[in-house]
């Protein structure tokens, strides 16, 4: 049987809230790794973890623009990105959860 490969990049949710139009904007700061390059992450399966050890999947549809539009050098000098998901899932996912991807 195959193993898959560990995830890449970790990543700290800092922030959640609902987007007003659907779905859940998540605000992610890189723990562990190289972070992902912006056509990695969009379009990526992620697993979330929660404290309690609970695990979620989760797709990532795309950006949150309101800080700017996202890019490989911003992600590589701040870890940081807000990336909004329609998963039912991502209702559960807040501040403290850990994303590992890709999945």
């Amino acid at each position: 049987m195959a193993t898959s490969a560990p995830p890449r990049a970790t990543y700290r949710v800092i922030d959640a809230y609902n987007h007003p139009h659907g779905g859940r904007i998540l605000r992610l700061r890189l723990g562990k790794g190289e972070a992902l390059r912006v056509k990695e992450l969009k379009s990526c399966v992620m697993t979330a973890r929660a404290p309690d050890g609970r695990e979620e999947r989760i797709s990532v549809d795309g950006f949150a623009l309101f800080g700017g539009r996202p890019s490989d050098s911003r992600l590589a000098r701040t870890g940081r990105v807000d990336v909004h998901t329609t998963d039912e899932a991502a209702r559960l996912v807040d501040v403290g959860w850990t994303l590992a991807g890709p999945a």
